[in-house]
Order: C-alpha cells, then structure tokens, then sequence
C-alpha cells in the first residue's frame, strides 16, 4: 500500500472521530475549545492509530469475531453517548459548564469512533503493510481532522448554542445508526 493510500485511508478512518469532534465542538463554552480541541484530537488519533495495530496483531484469527461485533459496540456506545447529551441539555445548568469533558467520555468516544479501525487493521495483515508507518499516518491525520473540527464546531455552536447539544446527541446517534446499518444491510 502506497502513501498516499495510506493517507486517504487515514482520512476515511477519521471521518467518524471528525463528525463527532465537530458535534462536541458545538456545546464547548469559549475557555475551553483549544484545550479540548487538543485532548480530544489527541484521544482520537492515539485510538485511531492503537486500534490497526491491534487488529494487525490479532490477524486472521480474529477477524470474524471482530467484525461480527463491532458496529453492535460502536452503536451502543455513540447511542448511549448522544442519549446523554441529549439528557443533559434539557437539564438546567446553573454554571454553564459542559459536564461532558470528562477523561471517561473523551476515552468512550475514541473507542466508539475507532472500532473500525481494528477491522481494517486486520485486513493490512492480509496486505503486509507496514504496520508503523500506516498507524502513524493514521493516528496524525484523525489528530489534524479531529483538532481542526472541535474547533468548526465552536463556531458553529456559537450560532446554535441553545440547540448545540441536543443536535450533537442526535449526530452521535446517527453516526451508530449509519454504523450498524453498514455493517448489516452493505
């Protein structure tokens, strides 16, 4: 596999962590859009990047396991995810702090937003790839993508920020549906 398959490959990889980044850049207050801008491109690219090696390591063996499975857990998981968001913007704030910021949920959406990876992972076994090339790549480009969309989302949010979580909850839920109908009926 060339570079610049690599590349798109990143690109494509990152399409998912970029929706998210740009539907969680929405609901940021103004403090906080660089700094979460940089932990949650960072949380996507290393997960992005861990996630092929993993499938790479795990090859063959694994590979009907893991793709009988993984758009169940990336649904649930971005389902959940949204529901929450959903959940707390109706909810009165009394500091207008996002609670969602947190460790836990940054780590929950790398996973949700990487699940794919791993497949594709398995599938560079099967094409020899050099394995540390191709997740660097990977991991750089869903960082650059994911850094840049938190912050297109804060501008945006800022024109929408009554509805910003509420349509971030439904863009996270739409990004499982469109998981989990891919995987079942493509």
């Amino acid at each position: 596999m060339d570079l610049l398959s690599l590349i798109f490959t990143g690109i494509g990889l990152a399409m998912d962590a970029s929706a998210v980044s740009i539907a969680k850049g929405m609901s940021l207050p103004n403090e906080k859009n660089k700094n979460y801008a940089l932990k949650l491109g960072l949380a996507f690219g290393v997960f992005q990047g861990l996630m092929p090696l993993i499938g790479y390591l795990a090859g063959s063996t694994f590979s009907g396991y893991i793709q009988s499975v993984d758009h169940w857990v990336a649904f649930i998981l971005l389902a959940l995810i949204g529901l929450n968001m959903i959940k707390e913007s109706r909810e009165e704030k009394e500091n207008e702090e996002v609670s969602d910021l947190s460790l836990k949920v940054i780590l929950l959406l790398a996973i949700a937003t990487s699940i794919d990876a791993l497949a594709v992972g398995v599938s560079f076994a099967f094409l020899k790839v050099n394995i540390v090339l191709a997740c660097s790549i990977i991991a750089i480009v869903t960082f650059i993508l994911s850094f840049i969309c938190v912050m297109v989302g804060k501008r945006l949010g800022s024109l929408f920020q009554k509805y910003a979580e509420i349509f971030g909850g439904i863009i996270l839920m739409m990004i499982g549906a469109k998981i989990l109908i891919e995987h079942l009926f493509l």
